[in-house]
């Protein structure tokens, strides 16, 4: 049995595929990001599953794309809690930048490919091997255009007095934003990015507003200033884009790529589907 692993800060899915590809179950736990979380709570991640616990010694082969992997230490880390739960199976590790790859670009293409869900990130694809200029630090000093930057915007927002009385009405009533709540989830909970993207829902709901358009287009120009035009040959080739923030935001998305001449490619929201097809050719 062979598990494909899809994972974010938020939530990672997993797909158990059998010796010709069919699918023996799909589940979904939370996030596995080894950057915020220690090896018990992984441990424990996975353990709660049943089709996961259950099946941990017939599986053969685990290929996991993750957040939070974009480091040979953070890799090796990981590899070693999955060796040690899935015993008999050969580990894979790789960034979740190569699952976004494999999801959206045909084999042997070039692309850009871009995550924009809980975090952030761009690389460029030779067709075969990925390049990535800028390093990521993680969601205090990067992340730009992500989630969890667009849920901090919101809550600096809501304290500093700047959001308009009409959006900050409704952001009340929709989040606990009791300063206590927050630096509760901020400092003593696992996943804090993920908690600040919790929050990107309601600039989703409330794109069309002068406010919140504002943010978005100033967190966009500043990703393709940043991180896309490092790349000499991004006008001349896709720019793909995996994610939650990227699939909800595509429109605003199209606007500013076609400003900056850039050539908007495909827009997936979870790359998964495409790791199927992927991990079964």
């Amino acid at each position: 049995m062979r598990l494909v692993v899809d994972s974010g800060s938020t939530k990672a899915d997993w797909i158990a595929l059998d010796n010709k590809g069919n699918i023996q179950f799909t589940v979904t736990t939370l996030g596995l990001n080894p950057e915020v979380l220690e090896k018990e709570e992984m441990l424990e991640r996975m353990s709660q599953r049943f089709d996961i616990s259950h099946n941990r010694d017939l599986v053969t082969h685990l290929f996991f794309y993750g957040a939070g992997c974009g480091t040979d230490r953070m890799k090796n880390f990981l590899a070693g809690v999955f060796r040690e739960y899935f015993s008999n199976a050969e580990v894979v590790v790789h960034e979740d930048t190569y699952a976004a790859v494999y999801a959206t670009t045909p084999r042997g293409e070039e692309a850009i490919v871009c995550i924009l869900g809980t975090g952030s990130n761009c690389s460029y694809f030779d067709g075969k091997e990925l390049h990535q200029k800028v390093q990521s630090l993680g969601y205090i000093a990067m992340d730009d255009c992500s989630g969890n930057r667009f849920g901090r915007h919101l809550i600096r927002a809501y304290y500093f007095g700047t959001m308009p009385i009409e959006l900050a009405e409704k952001f009340e009533k929709e989040y606990d934003l009791d300063p206590d709540t927050i630096k509760h989830n901020f400092y003593k909970v696992p996943n804090p990015n993920a908690y600040l993207a919790t929050f990107a829902k309601f600039l989703i709901q409330h794109k069309d507003h002068e406010f919140i358009r504002a943010i978005i287009v100033k967190e966009m120009q500043f990703f393709v200033d940043h991180y896309i035009m490092q790349y000499e040959n991004c006008k001349t080739i896709p720019v793909h884009f995996i994610g939650s923030i990227a699939y909800y935001l595509k429109r605003e998305l199209q606007e500013i790529l076609t400003q900056n001449e850039l050539i908007l490619g495909n827009v997936y929201r979870k790359p998964i589907d495409g790791l199927i097809n992927y991990h079964t050719v």
